[in-house]
């Protein structure tokens, strides 16, 4: 096993190389010689002990060892990218503002809910948060962006660091001339035949995923339709789709009284799963992780 540790400015030429396919293109993009950039990639593979790319002709293909490079590689020049912005913030001192972006399916009030205790564990930060389609939220996260970013579900990721922040339940929202709008709780099994309303088709988002499991586990096939409004607060979807919405917002009449929130039962939890970039350090978001794992050891 080798003791050496990628060197950052080899490990970029790599990487570049690996996503644009060939040292040609790659060496355009970071204004090298093509010379220049083959002997850098050279050294990093003398330097690793080990055969990044199959070269065939001009072509270029990743080794496994080259796929375990590249995937890891990535996040580690991001950290590294943010780290420096870091120092150079403390030495100019320059005030830090932590970010959070959380996608649609969190409103800002219930992401705010998830990280108040970290707002009032640090009374000098600064808080930001702004909301991120989940596939740009990733890519703020791993560009640095964004400090911590919350999504519905629990989402498989090796691009970032993931852990479950914390649970709400899901109700239900109908619009106010609905058959079940008079209920206080609704049991699941009572949706089969009923028009589902989703942000995302089932494929593309792993809530979406979430949601319709919980569906064919009381024994239906759900009916669906994408809302066509996207981005919007997602009790408003009853307006736009005239069918039932998965919420996780209160009970009570929502939207000037149009929609109304009931229970749903059994009792159906999601959880918000945090993502940040790994290989980096933050005491906000550690004391917020820490915590969740307390909370749900206890429970």
């Amino acid at each position: 096993m080798t003791d050496q540790v990628p060197d950052l400015r080899r490990l970029r030429h790599f990487v570049a190389v690996a996503e644009a396919g060939s040292v040609t293109a790659a060496a355009e993009q970071l204004h090298l010689s093509q010379q220049a950039l083959s002997s850098s990639v050279q050294q990093l593979e003398k330097q690793l002990g080990a055969t990044l790319f199959h070269r065939e002709g001009r072509r270029l293909r990743l080794t496994r060892a080259g796929d375990v490079l590249l995937a890891e590689g990535r996040p580690l020049l991001a950290a590294a990218h943010t780290i420096a912005a870091r120092v150079e913030q403390a030495a100019n001192r320059a005030e830090e503002v932590f970010v959070i972006g959380h996608t649609p399916a969190l409103s800002g009030m219930e992401a705010y809910k998830h990280v108040e205790r970290a707002i009032t564990a640090f009374p000098e930060a600064s808080f930001t948060f702004r909301q991120f389609y989940p596939d740009a939220l990733i890519e703020a996260v791993l560009d640095g962006s964004v400090h911590l970013g919350l999504r519905r579900g629990v989402a498989p990721t090796s691009a970032v660091a993931t852990a479950v922040l914390g649970y709400d339940r899901v109700r239900l929202a109908l619009p106010n001339d609905h058959r079940l709008a008079g209920r206080s709780a609704v049991d699941i099994g009572e949706l089969a035949g009923e028009r589902i309303a989703l942000w995302a088709p089932p494929g593309a988002s792993y809530y979406s995923e979430f949601l319709m499991g919980a569906c064919r586990r009381a024994g239906f096939e759900p009916d669906y339709v994408v809302s066509r409004v996207q981005g919007a607060a997602t009790v408003a979807a009853p307006l736009t789709t005239d069918a039932i919405a998965f919420v996780t917002s209160p009970a009570g009449t929502a939207m000037d009284g149009r929609v109304v929130v009931i229970d749903l039962l059994p009792e159906l939890l999601v959880g918000a799963q945090a993502l940040w970039q790994r290989h980096t350090h933050s005491a906000v978001r550690d004391m917020l992780l820490a915590e969740s794992q307390a909370q749900r050891g206890t429970s």
